[in-house]
């Protein structure tokens, strides 16, 4: 496997199967490191990460600002609007300038054709740091969450319940497949995966052996889950059909008796910020099986992986 230096992380496939272990095992190196005292390696000293926000963030912008951080370098975080980009200046000619200035580029965006875009005309690794299409920096925290709680990933059950058109779910989806892990999407009619994400997975899944269903009923999705996953059912830019989308998706609610219907050691995950009473209760999140504080926390370990590679 050559160097990932200079690479875009764009989405899941950006990264071969290998390369996705090769950052997953870098996460553990670094989070090892942490516990053992080591609050700062400095593999990144003097560089700097320019992070952009279209919309709100919490775990992705603290994240990534402590990861540079304790890798030895720098961020610099600004809106949309409080760049140029925001009194019309073109992604092209913002991504050309900022590559003058900066080591890399994480960029939070509505259109996941304007990071395609940010990405074409940067001179520097781009990474979405989530579009309307993926997320696909959760995806490592995802599974390196999964391998810790299951000691393997390859053959693990993973059922994901609400909108499986969702960002959080194409990337959960197509990491999945690459490495070897069983998903099972439970979701109402018309909110299926993108067909391109599906396209795409079942490419991975050929090689590694996974298998990938999208169902319609939550006995059959959850049944049998090491772990079971979901997101809000209304994203950012969704409010407008909040309504609908609640109603559609209040089927595929995780409680206890749907936890119950996974493995009697399965683990709740979720990406966070959870709508609690609605995609999730209180009795699951607060509960035994839930994993998402440890999930929320590997952001942290990924990204520092990810970013030593690819700056």
């Amino acid at each position: 496997m050559g160097s990932l230096r200079g690479r875009d992380y764009l989405s899941v496939v950006d990264l071969s199967p290998e390369e996705l272990v090769t950052v997953l095992e870098l996460s553990k190196d670094f989070k090892r490191r942490l516990y053992g005292g080591e609050r700062v390696v400095p593999v990144l000293q003097g560089k700097t990460l320019m992070l952009i926000f279209q919309k709100p963030s919490t775990r992705t912008r603290v994240s990534f600002e402590v990861a540079m951080k304790q890798l030895g370098g720098f961020t610099v975080t600004a809106n949309w609007t409080e760049l140029q980009l925001g009194r019309g200046e073109t992604v092209a000619d913002t991504a050309r300038t900022l590559s003058r200035y900066v080591d890399g580029i994480a960029a939070r965006v509505y259109k996941h054709s304007e990071l395609v875009e940010l990405a074409q005309h940067a001179t520097v690794p781009v990474i979405n740091a989530l579009s309307d299409l993926e997320h696909p920096v959760q995806a490592l925290a995802d599974f390196l969450t999964i391998w810790e709680k299951r000691g393997k990933i390859a053959g693990v059950n993973v059922a994901f319940l609400g909108d499986g058109a969702d960002n959080v779910a194409h990337s959960l989806i197509l990491m999945a497949a690459s490495l070897g892990a069983n998903i099972r999407v439970g979701t109402a009619r018309g909110y299926e995966p993108s067909p391109k994400i599906l396209e795409l997975a079942e490419e991975r899944a050929r090689r590694s052996g996974a298998s990938i269903d999208v169902v319609y009923s939550i006995e059959e999705a959850v049944r049998g889950a090491d772990v079971v996953y979901t997101d809000v059912w209304v994203s950012m830019g969704q409010e407008a059909e909040a309504e609908r989308r609640v109603r559609d998706l209040s089927p595929y609610r995780v409680t206890p008796d749907v936890m119950r219907l996974a493995k009697p050691d399965a683990i709740f995950m979720h990406c966070l910020p959870a709508k609690r009473g609605y995609e999730v209760v209180d009795e699951v999140i607060d509960g035994p099986w839930s994993a998402v504080w440890d999930q929320a926390e590997n952001r942290l370990h990924t990204q520092k992986a990810l970013l030593a590679l690819l700056l």
